[in-house]
């Protein structure tokens, strides 16, 4: 009997023992507060595809996920319709997940609650958090930025979109000040409208990127480690200043980066980002950069210490070197490895031509341009790169000598809205990206050219090249990361059917890609559209000019004395590619004996029947030819406007006509294809203008 009971302790000790370790490998519960968009709605199968149930195959046998989503539900208690009020929530509280992920907020951007009841937000979301924590004080708890509202919503711009930025800014609050931490919906899918087809909701596959924003917060998994992109071999970092180096990894990682005897140290947040501060290094090189965890290593070798500089617009700045009237000549020439190219081109040229569906897909997705990464310059790569970018880079690696890299990121036909960031468009011009192939703001052609791209019967959805905001998110948006100089810039023929828009436009572009390198004074230098035979140019030209005024630390190279009365293409680039480099040279690299632009006008003196025009830049007024000046005008009342003989007294010039007794208006260049002549004494051409 004594050895039969010994028996069954023993068993029972085994028993327990078993069942102790079963407890112990009971699933991870992860539980998914939320509204709608936890609930999957606007798919066919949520239970199967929602961000939780993606998340379950994500994460695997070892977690339970449990979808507690309510259409519908607000955040707030006192607003229509309570989370705290509704089952899924007494749902959640009864899982007693180990981790909580709250995605909340979307619905109380409706007038019928943030208006009335924003003063409790903060109060009712730490409410919630308590709960969460007394179902389970060991819980982790995981709050997201709420994804993004698309501005085709309908209450974008009465409320939805402001009260939408305030609750971020609460939640971002709230997660501080409660110990949480803060995962990111917003940043991944602002830059992808197409995946919301009601403005609010993803589809399958916008729930799949969050599910994978998820699960690398709940894992540490962020896909090991990474260099951002366009960090290659043979590329161009900066000489003699303390900059960034920043990539990702998975969490808890410890990075080691090592360049030019310096090696610097950083450890992988819970975002799965991690960046150093590297040294000044000296100019030139090469230099092996060398980042390593200890599972992976990643070595870039034939690195450069110089200057870094994008060149970007639409066609005037892509024309290739191969394709400009010297390019034969200077492309035998180009080998010099201190220039270094990296060349991103369109993967599909919006010709006259319907894209493949395969196409529109990868357009839809921003994969757009090439990567070949960064090369050395030789007749081999200089070819197809952008002859204005060739001859800036040249020229200014011949005067600074220092390692150059450039970057051609230019589109041909592309529109100025293309190239700024969705937010700074949400805010400051939301009316040009509401049904942008059929608006006003837009270019005919560029729409017309669009639509043929996308083909008939394309999804409202279909984004394309010239799509508001598009270039900036397939490009810009990962460019960033490149320490650049400076920027170069010939675009507006796709906005120079409406200089009024384009007033607005342009300076924005320059706030958005300042705002994107943290760089308020960034150097942003821009081509004036040269002639041509199109009506609207003048006025475009001198807009252009006017625009320096409020564009500090920018720049404007006059081209118009290298254009074609009939080709939109000038193949003439040197000069344009001479006069954006003395602007660099005499603003940025200290080169003050250098002239950096052609005659600008400043004001004009009326006198009797003269009219006394003086100017910037004008040590050595002459004309270009050794001709008469050409194309100045004088008029006593708007729009009648005579020729005017025009004599150089100094640094002034002087302007009488026979058919103008009481001069009140000048103009010069008013023609769209001009044959002004006037230049300074370094031989730069003035620009078009007329006084007010």
């Amino acid at each position: 009997m004594k050895v039969l009971r010994n028996l069954c302790i023993l068993l029972s000790f085994v028993f327990c023992i078993s069942a102790a370790a079963q407890s112990d490998k009971r699933p991870i519960r992860v539980s998914c507060i939320g509204n709608s968009i936890t609930y999957g709605t606007g798919l066919q199968d949520p239970v199967q595809d929602s961000y939780p149930s993606q998340l379950q195959r994500l994460l695997g046998s070892s977690y339970e996920v449990g979808r507690f989503g309510k259409p519908g539900a607000t955040l707030l208690r006192r607003a229509f319709r309570p989370y705290f009020d509704q089952q899924e929530f007494r749902d959640a509280m009864d899982f007693h997940g180990d981790i909580a992920v709250i995605h909340l907020g979307i619905n109380d951007t409706d007038p019928r609650a943030w208006p009335n009841y924003r003063d409790e937000f903060i109060p009712d979301y730490s409410a919630l958090i308590d709960s969460v924590r007394k179902s389970n004080p060991k819980v982790r708890i995981i709050m997201a930025r709420m994804t993004p509202l698309s501005d085709r919503h309908n209450r974008f711009l009465s409320g939805t979109r402001d009260w939408h930025r305030e609750i971020q800014q609460a939640i971002e609050q709230i997660a501080k000040r409660k110990g949480c931490e803060l995962i990111d919906f917003f940043s991944v899918l602002h830059h992808r409208p197409e995946l919301f087809p009601d403005a609010i909701h993803p589809n399958k596959e916008g729930y799949g990127i969050m599910a994978g924003v998820v699960y690398s917060a709940i894992t540490g998994d962020f896909g090991g480690l990474q260099l951002p992109p366009y960090f290659t071999d043979n590329m161009v970092l900066p000489r003699n200043l303390t900059f960034p180096i920043q990539g990702t990894a998975n969490a808890g990682d410890k990075v080691t980066l090592t360049v030019n005897g310096q090696r610097h140290h950083a450890t992988t947040g819970k975002n799965g980002h991690w960046q150093v501060l590297v040294n000044p290094l000296p100019s030139g090189g090469p230099y092996t950069l060398s980042v390593s965890t200890n599972k992976q290593n990643i070595t870039l070798k034939n690195v450069m210490a110089g200057e870094l500089w994008l060149c970007s617009g639409q066609s005037n700045m892509e024309l290739q070197l191969q394709q400009c009237n010297t390019g034969q000549t200077d492309i035998p020439q180009s080998t010099n490895s201190q220039i270094r190219l990296l060349n991103l081109e369109a993967r599909w040229r919006t010709d006259n031509v319907e894209f493949t569906a395969t196409a529109l897909d990868s357009i839809n997705r921003l994969l757009y341009y090439t990567n070949p990464g960064w090369q050395e310059c030789s007749p081999k790569t200089s070819p197809r790169f952008s002859a204005i970018g060739y001859y800036f880079a040249r020229e200014l690696q011949d005067s600074l000598h220092c390692p150059i890299g450039i970057i051609n990121n230019a589109i041909g036909g592309s529109p100025a809205e293309a190239w700024i960031d969705r937010w700074t468009l949400e805010y400051e011009f939301p009316a040009i990206l509401r049904d942008w192939t059929h608006n006003d703001f837009i270019q005919d052609w560029v729409r017309g050219r669009a639509e043929r791209n996308m083909g008939q019967g394309h999804s409202p959805l279909q984004r394309h090249p010239y799509q508001p905001c598009y270039l900036y998110e397939a490009s810009i948006r990962l460019l960033k990361h490149l320490p650049i100089s400076g920027i170069i810039w010939y675009q507006g023929e796709s906005n120079a059917h409406n200089k009024d828009a384009h007033d607005q436009l342009f300076p924005m572009l320059v706030r958005s890609w300042r705002k994107t390198w943290d760089r308020p004074d960034l150097p942003f230098y821009y081509v004036q559209l040269s002639s041509l035979h199109r009506p609207s140019w003048p006025w475009f030209r001198d807009s252009q000019r006017r625009l320096l005024s409020c564009i500090p630390h920018s720049g404007m190279a006059v081209s118009s004395d290298v254009g074609n009365r009939d080709d939109v293409h000038p193949r003439d680039k040197q000069p344009v590619g001479h006069r954006l480099a003395v602007l660099a040279l005499h603003n940025d690299y200290g080169y003050s004996s250098i002239v950096p632009s052609g005659p600008l006008f400043r004001s004009v003196e009326f006198k009797g029947k003269e009219a006394l025009v003086s100017f910037d830049y004008a040590e050595g007024l002459h004309s270009s030819d050794g001709q008469p000046l050409r194309t100045f005008e004088i008029a006593e009342y708007e729009g009648e406007f005579h020729p005017a003989e025009a004599t150089i007294v100094g640094n002034q010039i002087r302007l009488t006509s026979k058919e103008v007794k009481h001069p009140r208006f000048v103009r010069y260049g008013w023609q769209p294809f001009t044959t002004a002549n006037l230049v300074n004494g370094a031989n730069l051409p003035a620009s078009t203008f007329r006084n007010e």
